[in-house]
């Protein structure tokens, strides 16, 4: 089984991990999160990711670890390039909740799949939604076009 480490800009990490804990409550000891705080540095950051990438990877049953970012060349990116070695530990940045969601749901399988399950499942998350008219009532031009300054 794999562990699952968000590091994002604070509070999206702890936020994702709540949003994971409410679909999938048995998956705590196996997704943590670090909200990385404007007022610290990036060694503290990489200090405290060290100590949650050494507890998670002592689980008994863990293979490997799954570290998802939120924006690459920002510093959870590159707090988190400095922690994934590639083997046991891989790095995805991008993070939204389609993403973890489908990590934690096949957190089961070898690390190479898991990392392709994610990145599909965040990408398949991403689209753009048609906005219809109601049932019945035609789209009138002025509805939304003309007004969009307005509240």
């Amino acid at each position: 089984m794999n562990a699952i480490l968000i590091i994002a800009h604070a509070p999206l990490a702890h936020a994702l991990r709540e949003c994971a804990l409410h679909v999938f409550p048995d998956c705590a000891p196996m997704v943590a999160a670090i909200d990385v705080q404007p007022n610290l540095s990036p060694e503290e950051t990489l200090a405290t990711a060290r100590i949650a990438m050494e507890q998670l990877s002592r689980g008994p049953q863990v293979k490997g670890v799954l570290v998802l970012t939120d924006i690459f060349g920002a510093t959870p990116g590159n707090v988190a390039q400095k922690l994934v070695d590639g083997v046991t530990s891989r790095l995805i940045t991008g993070v939204n909740l389609p993403m973890l969601l489908r990590s934690v749901s096949y957190r089961h399988e070898p690390l190479d799949a898991l990392v392709a399950r994610a990145v599909i499942g965040g990408t398949q998350g991403v689209m753009q939604v048609a906005v219809t008219a109601p049932q019945n009532q035609p789209r009138r031009k002025h509805d939304q076009d003309d007004h969009d300054h307005q509240q």
